[in-house]
């Protein structure tokens, strides 16, 4: 079931959106060479906890961490360790929830390990890209098929593929609600997009081919051809006209700036 908020539930929505942004802009300046996936998840963890909120990822379904590190070839879901140290041109997705106020925030950014290569760097920037466009149409009146359509469209001219068995998805009390919002699909098909539904829309794009194997652990999700994958997420509210976006990477890139 679909559920449409209120005025009242989007801004706590928000309110933890922005939390979660402010989480992932403390942490950009430590992403960097020699730094352990866990030490940041630790920080991520006390972050959340002093601003009265709580680390849903934690406990979900088993899961042993506060938020996803996926380095490199993992697309999501990355359990962060101390044995995994990052390096320069690496990539890393932080992706994390925060529950306060009995809604959740999420939203996910990767980030640029020193100097990257090139290749990367335009991965990076087209899975962002990929983002807004999915955005865009994320407004009332148009359906899933044509969010998901805007991504894959944006993604595969760029010579990219789209995940296929990771999703997008509904957020509001629970971290994932109905409808499934995949990055790939045809426009016009899917559930109707009405105003004050909250969604979240992550593109998560390869520079190899789209099919992902989990790791033994049951969670890390990666590409099978071991090629490098970018994911970039933002929680939106749906309206007439224009999506309302909940999270904020201006902060995130404020902080990357300093």
């Amino acid at each position: 079931m679909i559920y449409i908020k209120t005025e009242e539930e989007i801004e706590k929505i928000r309110e933890n959106c922005l939390l979660v942004s402010q989480t992932l802009a403390m942490l950009a300046p430590l992403v960097k060479p020699g730094v352990s996936t866990k030490y940041l998840d630790s920080l991520a963890e006390e972050f959340i906890k002093d601003h009265g909120a709580e680390a849903p990822c934690k406990g979900y379904h088993g899961y042993p961490n506060a938020t996803c590190m996926s380095l490199n070839d993992v697309v999501v879901h990355g359990i962060p360790s101390e044995s995994t140290i990052l390096k320069e041109g690496d990539i890393l997705s932080i992706d994390l929830c925060t529950r306060k106020n009995g809604f959740i925030g999420d939203s996910a950014y990767t980030f640029a390990v020193g100097e990257v290569s090139d290749e990367v760097k335009r991965l990076l920037k087209t899975t962002k890209e990929s983002l807004y466009k999915g955005i865009e149409m994320a407004v009332a009146g148009n359906r899933v098929g044509d969010i998901s359509n805007a991504i894959q469209t944006y993604c595969e001219a760029a010579g990219y593929s789209c995940v296929r068995e990771m999703v997008g998805h509904g957020i509001g009390k629970s971290m994932h609600e109905d409808p499934q919002v995949p990055n790939y699909g045809r426009r016009g098909q899917g559930p109707m997009l009405k105003s004050n539904m909250v969604i979240c829309i992550e593109p998560m794009i390869n520079i190899g081919r789209y099919p992902i194997s989990i790791d033994p652990d049951g969670w890390t999700a990666r590409t099978r051809d071991h090629k490098w994958a970018a994911h970039y997420e933002h929680a939106v509210a749906v309206r007439k006209g224009k999506a309302d976006i909940l999270s904020d990477f201006s902060l995130i890139e404020k902080a990357l700036e300093s």
